[in-house]
């Protein structure tokens, strides 16, 4: 059952929203000027991190407060009324920008193939520090914001804005989780120092969650190039060497989304202040490197929003008190039934169900990931 609004809030979710346009398509959606190409009925959904992680995590039976930011036309109104549908009270910590406009997706997302964005930032460009509601921060056991490469205030300036508002979150108490998106390579965005941003944001962070292919964006762009061609670049090596980075720049807990190849969780040997505001068994998180391949979908409808769910799915086991290998287990199932459905959380059922799942024997696909010395735990 999902969780109801009236509890407590365990997880504040702040950042980017849209709307989600996800056109049925039967084959390749390649454009061509001139050329006419027939589609089926388009499916709305909401989109972005505040709603894919936030909705998951109330799916999953999670209490969660969301804060995002619309513009006050069709599109905000839309998206407003799909929150207030799972829970009436899912939208009131949503911003309404007078005169700014929403943020939305058309996303072609054809059969067996991986998905690609059509997007405008909207309102998302205008959120800043002050957007958030500090006093729910004070109960809740986690502060996950998401997508600043697509938030202008966010990014600008080296992102100041983003590690005033980190600071202030985490001053208020709980464990601060963050995840990323890959930006436009020819926008602003693209033209960040990203290294020294994470460098300077990662020490106000307990768990960060980003994929491989953002990771690579900005940290190893040679490495990106290759991946984007086509090149299987992606092994233990290459994961540990980043964890040590992302570990070196000061966060304690690194899940670094794969795709098709599942996840990968690594953590620092200084788990305790990050323990202690989840309660969790510092030992068991201390020092630990973790491959969860993905689970079997009975039917892949569709990959919007499967990193996102993915996410959702660690921090809820991290809510349960789970240790690094369940959580990740717990990650890749709430992923794998994402795309079992065309949008991002309609797929996700209760946690009972898909724990049950998991102990009726859920076949996984195989790890492929080359294994350079040791096979982690």
């Amino acid at each position: 059952m999902a969780a109801s609004i009236d509890s407590p809030a365990q997880v504040v979710v702040a950042g980017h929203v849209c709307l989600d346009v996800i056109p049925v398509l039967s084959g390749p959606a390649g454009l061509e000027p001139g050329r006419l190409l027939e589609i089926g009925p388009a499916e709305m959904s909401t989109g972005g991190a505040v709603p894919n992680i936030g909705l998951t995590l109330h799916r999953l039976g999670v209490p969660v407060r969301l804060m995002g930011k619309v513009g006050d036309d069709l599109f905000g109104s839309a998206v407003l009324e799909a929150l207030r549908a799972r829970d009436p009270q899912l939208a009131a910590d949503m911003v309404v920008g007078a005169g700014e406009i929403t943020s939305y997706s058309i996303v072609i997302s054809p059969p067996g193939v991986d998905r690609s964005f059509l997007h405008c930032s909207g309102a998302n460009d205008t959120f800043t520090a002050d957007d958030v509601r500090y006093d729910e921060l004070a109960s809740a056991r986690l502060f996950h914001f998401g997508y600043p490469p697509i938030m202008r205030a966010m990014y600008a300036d080296g992102g100041s804005e983003l590690r005033r508002m980190l600071a202030r979150a985490r001053d208020a108490g709980p464990a601060i989780s963050l995840d990323m998106c890959r930006p436009d390579p020819d926008g602003d965005a693209g033209q960040v120092d990203w290294p020294q941003l994470l460098k300077d944001t990662l020490p106000l962070v307990d768990i960060f969650v980003p994929s491989i292919e953002e990771l690579l964006f900005m940290l190893d762009r040679d490495a990106y190039v290759r991946l984007e061609s086509g090149a299987d670049v992606v092994d233990l090596a290459l994961l540990r060497r980043l964890g040590d980075q992302l570990l070196g720049m000061g966060t304690t807990v690194v899940a670094i989304k794969l795709g098709e190849q599942g996840l990968y969780v690594r953590t620092s040997d200084a788990a305790r202040d990050f323990s202690d505001r989840l309660s969790l068994n510092a030992d068991e998180w201390r020092d630990r490197e973790v491959v969860s391949p993905c689970f079997r979908a009975r039917r892949v409808a569709g990959t919007t929003g499967a990193g996102d769910c993915t996410i959702a799915g660690f921090l809820a086991a991290l809510l349960r008190g789970e240790g690094p290998t369940e959580a990740a287990t717990s990650a890749t199932a709430v992923g794998a039934s994402s795309v079992e459905a065309p949008d991002a959380t309609s797929g996700v059922p209760p946690w009972p169900e898909l724990a049950a799942r998991i102990r009726a024997g859920w076949e996984r696909h195989p790890l492929t990931l080359t294994r350079p010395d040791k096979e982690p735990a």
